[in-house]
């Protein structure tokens, strides 16, 4: 199933959608207007979320929701990022890097780079602006397939953009926290899609479109088959002497780039679609 977040006012239900059907949770149990109360009821029951949300169906009146009038999925607590990943994304941090070495080595060690992203202050959900650094001439979208944890375990997968400032982290890598975590800095939606509904998580089709006034500027797509890492390898070195939180996220890897020079301006609009998830939709503001 693929689950989502409807707010209508200071209203927030729990939508499941299951094959042509979307189903609204929250009118059969108002305490469920979460994916993180879903998550938290299947961990204590011992069951998947989506055999939980399967119960409820067949009481819960069917909606007809349009993915515009959805809001980010879940607040997770906190939202990390794996990097170098992908072999693309080593080549534009050895680009725009004074230490281009570096990047080499961290796609090929043997521990993943993973560092923090945002707090639930700095994540927007979809058609939501996301942010570029008034204070950076080179800013980008990065496409990323995120793992959404609840207890430490893999529940779901959601679309990721991890908006970055190649100009301040290319200065000195020592500036990746400014380049990484700001106001707006991160996108996730347009709903988490179950593990069961995935399946196998390293075989699927990523794209990525940028339009400026109206002309696509960008418009290229990957599979999630050339991260040179495994989902589960990236979860272990995060948990990895790491007391995680209850709800997190973690992105893993930037598997589209935009040629050297391109940067996001105000007003650019910003899709990037996953395989059995969906489109993640976001014009672009500076911050």
């Amino acid at each position: 199933m693929r689950y989502y977040r409807l707010a209508s006012g200071n209203d927030i239900s729990l939508l499941a959608a299951d094959g042509d059907a979307t189903y609204d949770l929250t009118a059969v149990k108002p305490r469920l207007d979460g994916f993180t109360d879903l998550a938290a009821a299947a961990n204590v029951a011992g069951t998947g979320v989506d055999a939980l949300a399967s119960d409820l169906t067949s009481d819960a009146p069917v909606v007809d929701v349009h993915p515009d009038e959805t809001a980010l999925p879940l607040v997770p607590d906190e939202v990390w990022a794996a990097g170098v990943t992908y072999e693309i994304s080593e080549e534009a941090r050895e680009t725009e890097s004074g230490m281009p070495e570096m990047y080499l080595d961290a796609y090929e060690a043997e521990r993943p780079e993973i560092f923090f992203k945002a707090t639930p202050s700095r994540t927007v959900g979809p058609g939501e602006a996301i942010g570029v650094r008034g204070d950076s001439s080179w800013n980008v979208p990065e496409p990323e397939l995120g793992i959404v944890l609840y207890d430490g375990e893999v529940v779901g997968y959601t679309v990721g953009n991890d908006v970055s400032s190649r100009e301040i982290e290319g200065e000195n890598p020592l500036h990746l926290p400014q380049a990484k975590v700001y106001d707006r800095c991160c996108a996730l939606g347009p709903c988490i899609a179950s593990s069961e509904a995935i399946g196998d998580p390293h075989d699927l089709t990523i794209s990525m479109s940028i339009v400026r006034d109206g002309e696509t500027l960008y418009d290229d797509e990957t599979s999630t088959g050339k991260m040179a890492r495994t989902c589960e390898e990236l979860v272990d070195y995060w948990r990895a002497h790491n007391a995680v939180p209850e709800t997190g996220v973690l992105l893993t890897g930037t598997s589209l780039v935009p040629e050297e020079g391109f940067t996001l301006m105000p007003d650019d609009e910003v899709t990037i679609t996953i395989e059995g998830v969906g489109d993640l939709f976001n014009p672009v503001i500076e911050v």
